[in-house]
């Protein structure tokens, strides 16, 4: 074949939505014409997304980012979008569905490292760790006193969690290091792991009753919207603990303000909201047993840095004509 019959080999076209490291840029860059939305803590703008969207085969995207109908209906020729979260609540299904659009996750890979936040936000939370540390930088200690910054046990107490998948079953493993009493709710029973872990299923107004620790680790979904609202929060003792590092929407933040002041419960640990960045002016954020971290549950660099890989070959296989391995619909 002479110069002039080669074959011009036509790159698909892509889209990354935030800067990638050096390596998974390249990897995607040696397979694909890519645009890429060029920072590392700015959100995509939504015009660019909608401009830059045209004509791709395929996206790479965060869970920050709204893939709803009217991104998916801008390109005709879209074939996956692969999202960089377990999650995919950002990305409208039903749209990708009608049009045969494969949808990707990164499952698995943040199991560990978002269950070590987890139980880290629980002890942050219950032993005041936050406030203390403010007490120290503000040069607000002054002596030693038996009941100054006294929290909650976590040792020996009742955790339940709601939504007992890969992550509540590793963040069960490790409340068993700490003698912990542990319940579950979830919509399908899970016998082995009741056997393996010790753990017992319980309705969930019973496991919000009994619980010194409630765990929140359900998908959002229609279905858990608003799951921990005012009715449920009055359920909890007085003495109990909320945490959540599954997605914010899934408790109203409104009921949880008022269950806190109203002393329904002891306090609350976050690492989700419902909008997010939280905007500042959040009845949330005045309460000071209440711990807020901005959604880091799987922010090691280890886990990132494999979720962006995940992400990746997940858009190569889907544009190489196979199925990806973690195809969610």
């Amino acid at each position: 074949m002479n110069e002039e019959q080669e074959e011009v080999i036509v790159k698909k076209k892509v889209l990354i939505t935030r800067r990638p490291p050096k390596h998974v840029l390249k990897m995607l860059e040696d397979k694909f014409d890519v645009t890429v939305w060029d920072s590392e803590e700015e959100q995509i703008p939504e015009k660019f997304l909608l401009e830059n969207i045209k004509n791709k085969d395929g996206i790479l995207c965060l869970l920050t980012e709204n893939i709803n109908e009217d991104v998916i209906n801008n390109n005709k020729r879209l074939k996956v979008i692969s999202n960089l979260a377990v999650g995919y609540n950002n990305i409208d299904i039903t749209a990708a569905n009608k049009r045969d659009i494969m949808v990707t996750n990164t499952p698995g890979i943040l199991t560990e490292t978002t269950a070590d936040l987890t139980f880290g936000l629980m002890l942050a939370t219950s032993r005041r760790l936050i406030e203390a540390s403010e007490v120290v930088r503000q040069g607000k200690w002054k002596t030693w006193s038996p009941m100054f910054l006294t929290g909650m046990d976590v040792h020996g107490a009742t955790l339940g969690i709601i939504g007992l998948g890969e992550i509540g079953a590793a963040v069960a493993r490790r409340a068993k290091g700490f003698n912990m009493n542990l319940l579950y709710y979830n919509r399908s029973k899970k016998p082995e792991l009741e056997r393996s872990l010790g753990i017992k299923y319980t309705e969930k107004d019973q496991l919000l009753k009994e619980s010194d620790y409630v765990c929140i680790l359900t998908p959002l979904s229609k279905e858990t919207k608003n799951l921990i609202s005012k009715r449920e929060l009055g359920l909890m003792k007085s003495t109990s603990i909320l945490i959540n590092t599954s997605r914010g929407g899934i408790v109203n933040e409104a009921d949880l303000r008022e269950a806190i002041l109203n002393e329904d419960i002891w306090g609350a640990g976050l690492d989700v909201f419902d909008q997010e960045p939280i905007p500042q002016e959040s009845p949330i954020l005045d309460l000071p047993n209440v711990v807020t971290l901005p959604h880091i549950g799987s922010a090691s660099i280890k886990t990132r840095v494999n979720m962006w890989e995940m992400a990746a070959q997940n858009l190569i296989k889907a544009l190489s004509g196979n199925i990806p391995p973690n195809l969610v619909k």
